[in-house]
């Protein structure tokens, strides 16, 4: 199956990958700092920028705020900050979202989001005109708001990590039976980072069998290796979470890709998909460079007119412009029509 992404942008199996650079909150609330993240992944080939739509109010509970039970390590050394401190320092507005769409319009990048609640979709519908909606893997079992997403007839992207597979199924299904059928699934494991054998991309291939939709993959491993890999196995989306800077203070920097590492994994995805090609097995070489590396039947010593070919006579080597080694038992026994000196190339006028 296709699906329209976008305007411009038709994904389906093993098609040339749509790559999103998942800015998330590695702005740490410096809008000056997500331009520059938009300018980069523009510039490194990316397709897309996506960031989340949350607030304090709409992704933690109160109660988690008074243990922060959500800050990293990062965070916890640092005794000036809370979760709530972090939380509102890098929840984007709605009229940051509305200034980065602008500016990624600019700049000629696909700009999406995640929402987290339904005022958040509805933002990102009605106003910000996204041209999709992703949906994270946190909201897998979370019906209502599929439902509620799913009505709003665009295409959906949907992780799938933290679930199993009847999980998948119940929110496909869910997404279905509210009539939207523009399903991009992503196989996704959402530890930061996952262990290689955690990962397991074959995954991917079972999603390809089980559902008719488009499938992806949404990565949060280091480096470029996995999601170079994951397009081998035909992801059409790859999301990728980026940043300028591993060591910036910040939830998702260390796990995520460097323009560089994004430069590498936009322009693979390019080849691979070339190099894919479409499973028919046929001859791709010139006829000339045939010639030049098969080889011929060529003689071993002189021989003159009349003589009998035995088969010490005769040996093969290139290039493959004579008799071909598949007669070589027939020429056997046949006698030479003129002398012949070592090694040369042996024609069917010549026996």
């Amino acid at each position: 199956m296709k699906i329209k992404l976008t305007p411009k942008k038709e994904v389906f199996n093993f098609c040339k990958p749509y790559i999103i650079a998942e800015i998330a909150s590695n702005h740490n609330g410096d809008m000056e700092l997500a331009k520059k993240l938009i300018i980069a992944a523009k510039e490194v080939g990316a397709d897309c920028v996506k960031f989340q739509s949350w607030s304090k109010e709409t992704i933690f509970s109160g109660n988690v705020y008074k243990d922060n039970y959500f800050l990293t390590d990062d965070y916890r050394s640092r005794t000036d900050y809370t979760l709530e401190d972090i939380v509102k320092k890098f929840a984007m507005s709605e009229k940051k979202l509305l200034e980065m769409k602008k500016f990624s319009k600019k700049v000629g990048i696909d700009f999406a989001s995640t929402p987290f609640s339904e005022r958040e979709a509805d933002y990102l519908v009605d106003r910000l005109k996204a041209p999709f909606i992703k949906i994270a893997s946190m909201d897998v079992n979370n019906y209502p708001f599929l439902k509620y997403i799913a009505k709003k007839s665009l295409p959906v992207v949907l992780s799938t990590g933290l679930s199993e597979l009847y999980e998948i199924d119940r929110a496909v299904r869910t997404i279905e039976n509210c009539g939207n059928t523009r399903i991009v699934i992503l196989y996704c494991i959402s530890s930061y980072p996952p262990s290689d054998k955690d990962i397991d991309l074959n995954s991917i291939e079972t999603l390809r069998r089980l559902y008719p939709y488009p499938i992806g993959f949404s990565d949060h491993t280091l480096g470029f290796c996995i999601p170079l890999a994951a397009i081998a196995k035909g992801a059409c989306v790859v999301e990728k979470h980026f940043t300028l800077d591993k060591t910036l203070f910040g939830w998702d920097h260390k796990i995520s890709a460097t323009p560089d590492e994004l430069k590498i994994i936009c322009e693979g995805s390019a080849r691979i998909n070339s190099a894919l090609g479409t499973g028919r097995i046929k001859c791709k070489e010139t006829k000339e460079r045939k010639i030049a590396f098969r080889r011929s039947i060529v003689t071993a010593r002189d021989i003159k007119k009349g003589e009998i070919i035995r088969e010490r006579d005769i040996a093969l080597k290139r290039p493959g412009s004579g008799i071909e080694p598949q007669y070589f038992d027939f020429i056997i026994g046949r006698k030479a029509r003129r002398n012949l000196k070592k090694d040369e190339v042996i024609n069917p006028d010549d026996i």
